[in-house]
């Protein structure tokens, strides 16, 4: 019966001992750095991912704006050009860190401003995810009114907590640059 009286000494040694831990600041670093490491981390990878996203955006734009200038002079229509080498030009314009098999190009022309349709495109998918649309190129003439919408599929990385920026399959983002325009008179008289 030893042990009886010895177990309030053990209880008060165990209450001392976590009220001494309690009071102790030499580990509270450390542990408060370990709670806020998580979000922190995730935070910093989610401003990454976004910052790429825009500027991955405003690179499309730049690029669609030098490919729209080839129709809104007439030279791509002037020079025959096709579906397939206007894409190229597209191409050429875009940065080195976007790849051309992830562009996607639609140009139609419209009778008047207020029959322009910039909606965003009914996306259709294959079985394995890709794209299957069929683009148009139709570029009109001088003194057309010309819809070009450049399209490209960004991969992106999902982040911890959920984070996620794809608006596709696949973890990838659907950039549109839309530019609708007016051609210009090019070897007419102009309308």
């Amino acid at each position: 019966m030893a042990s009886t009286p010895n177990r309030p000494l053990r209880k008060a040694g165990a209450t001392a001992r976590l009220r001494a831990l309690a009071r102790d600041r030499s580990g509270a670093t450390v542990i408060e750095f370990a709670l806020v490491a998580a979000p922190f981390v995730a935070l910093i990878m989610a401003v990454l991912q976004t910052s790429v996203v825009f500027f991955s955006q405003q690179a499309l734009e730049t690029s669609a704006e030098r490919t729209a200038r080839q129709l809104m002079t007439g030279q791509a229509q002037t020079s025959g050009t096709t579906q397939s080498s206007f894409k190229t030009t597209a191409c050429n314009n875009l940065p080195r860190f976007m790849k051309c098999a992830n562009l996607m190009i639609d140009v139609q022309n419209a009778d008047n401003f207020s029959s322009v349709d910039t909606s965003m495109p009914a996306l259709t998918y294959d079985s394995s995810g890709n794209v299957t649309n069929a683009w148009k190129f139709s570029p009109g003439g001088a003194g057309s009114i010309v819809i070009m919408r450049t399209m490209y599929q960004l991969p992106v990385i999902s982040g911890p907590l959920g984070f996620d920026l794809s608006n596709m399959g696949s973890n990838r983002r659907l950039l549109i640059a839309t530019s609708v325009f007016k051609t210009e008179p090019y070897g007419s008289t102009g309308s």
